[in-house]
């Protein structure tokens, strides 16, 4: 999948179903310049200097936005190494995922920094993937009790200042995930907040004081809900209420959703979308290194043996999840048809919501004039039929 040679400088997107951040919208072109969003146009009010380009019916989105994604294809982002990142960006993109966070899994220190390095090299060059648009590194400062499929060779303390050497590269790290109640989480809140770096709580068991304690250090956001999140507790008589908890019912803090219907039954996606609603709920696939691979596939991921199993990653004795095989175009469907969200909602849980937690929603995330033409023309059942980047259309390879 590689751009095309020649920027449209001028184009109108015709007959097609744009799915603005709170409306369908069938009888309006969509607008674009110089690779930016013009704005909008009745189909006879488009001049003949707009090449006209005619969706069919298909709907008109936004590029998807994934924060919280591993890997594709036999390969992870804790490699550190461009081919890998190449082969996970095409995947996505191909699929009209068209900016993403590279993100790590819990590994060796050594491991981390040399894919922040990669990263920022990265981003000073131009790739024919998805765009990466930064680094989530979650962990490795995680509470070993609820590592789920994390590598617990790479799970460390705080001691140290083993944050800083992460830390150096504030530059690209976009989203730090840790556990708030390990010693030394709150000082580690503080420096997050001083470098604009998004504090996010996960793999913890933390009480709700815990998470309101960091809340007041600057925490913001939590991953992957129910997965590897503290729940209530009994303490003799007293109910004690955990991250998850916390996350459902605290305005302040913006939460994601694997939304393969594989790591959370549809009760629980339908309870997520009720108490954080779409604008504070995000969908992301964390897709592990076996997205795109069939069920028996066997594969390693952050040094755990794991395997495909109807239709998810799994570690090999089933006890706990790997990562999603599902890509974030996939889940769309999933959030409207199975959990009942209106589409409206459901892309906008995959584009703009997660632009603004990671404050690239000036630039990305919807149809709107001023806005990076990143869009995807998609089937009806959400498979891409044409992507643009920056107002390129790329190839896509169904």
């Amino acid at each position: 999948m590689t751009p095309s040679k020649s920027r449209q400088r001028q184009m109108a997107i015709t007959n097609g179903c744009l799915v603005l951040p709170h409306a369908l919208v069938t009888d309006r072109a969509l607008l674009l310049r110089d690779g930016k969003i013009l704005g909008f146009a009745a189909p006879d009010q488009i001049g003949a200097e707009f090449e006209r380009v005619d969706a069919g019916g298909r709907y008109v989105t936004p590029g998807l936005i994934d924060i919280h994604t591993h890997g594709a294809l036999g390969h992870s982002f804790n490699e550190p190494d461009e081919a890998a990142w190449e082969i996970i960006t095409a995947e996505n993109l191909r699929r009209g995922v068209t900016s993403l966070l590279a993100t790590l899994g819990a590994g060796p220190m050594e491991e981390l920094v040399a894919c922040l390095a990669l990263a920022r090299e990265w981003k000073k060059k131009s790739h024919a993937g998805s765009q990466v648009l930064g680094v989530h590194s979650e962990g490795p400062f995680l509470n070993m009790d609820q590592k789920g499929a994390q590598d617990p060779r790479g799970i460390q303390s705080l001691e140290g200042g083993a944050a800083e050497k992460l830390l150096a590269y504030a530059d690209v790290l976009t989203i730090l995930t840790y556990a708030p109640e390990i010693p030394g989480a709150l000082e580690l809140t503080d420096r997050l907040r001083e470098l604009g770096i998004v504090a996010a709580a996960g793999h913890s068991s933390a009480c709700d004081s815990d998470v309101l304690a960091a809340y007041e250090h600057g925490l913001r956001h939590t991953v992957h809900i129910w997965s590897s999140q503290s729940s209530v507790i009994r303490a003799g008589p007293w109910r004690k209420p955990g991250l998850l908890e916390a996350t459902l019912t605290m305005d302040g803090l913006t939460a994601e959703m694997i939304s393969d219907n594989r790591h959370l039954p549809p009760t629980l996606m339908k309870l997520a979308y009720q108490c954080k609603g779409a604008d504070r709920l995000c969908a992301i696939s964390d897709a592990s290194s076996a997205a795109g691979f069939p069920d028996g596939t066997r594969f390693g991921f952050e040094g755990l043996e794991c395997e495909v199993t109807n239709g998810v990653a799994m570690l090999v004795d089933q006890t706990a999840f790997a990562g999603s095989t599902t890509l974030l175009n996939q889940m769309i469907p999933i959030l409207t048809d199975v959990v009942g969200i209106p589409l409206v909602e459901a892309v906008r849980m995959a584009s703009l919501t997660p632009a603004r937690v990671i404050h690239a929603d000036r630039t990305k995330g919807s149809l709107e004039a001023g806005k990076d033409a990143d869009l995807v023309i998609y089937e009806l059942d959400f498979q891409a039929w044409q992507v643009m980047v920056g107002g390129v259309w790329v190839a896509v390879d169904t």
